[in-house]
């Protein structure tokens, strides 16, 4: 579930071209440059938001715990899942030239 949690975000912030964002390349629509970034901004922070939550998961349900039979592995699992979606999708976001689609 937190895969999902955090795939979401990261296709919201690929959705919305830099373009879109700099007010280059979009005119019209139902809020235009401004609803590019109120979605943009939206998507970073869920995004962030599920990242804080896979670190809670990783230390609130397996590092600190009384258990000392309970394996650290899931905890540790979601967190990189969830962190290397997230730099997954900042790499594709920022890491791009938009020059060849315009």
């Amino acid at each position: 579930i937190m895969g999902l949690a955090e795939e979401s975000p990261c296709n919201e912030i690929n959705a919305v071209s830099n373009g879109q964002v700099r007010g280059d390349s979009y005119s019209d629509g139902c809020l235009g440059q401004t609803g590019a970034r109120v979605w943009l901004f939206i998507g970073f922070m869920l995004a962030f938001g599920s990242l804080i939550a896979s670190m809670w998961i990783l230390f609130g349900g397996f590092v600190v715990t009384d258990k000392k039979d309970l394996s650290v592995y899931p905890g540790i699992a979601v967190f990189f899942q969830n962190a290397f979606i997230f730099f997954g999708g900042l790499v594709f976001k920022f890491g791009r030239t938009e020059d060849l689609w315009q």
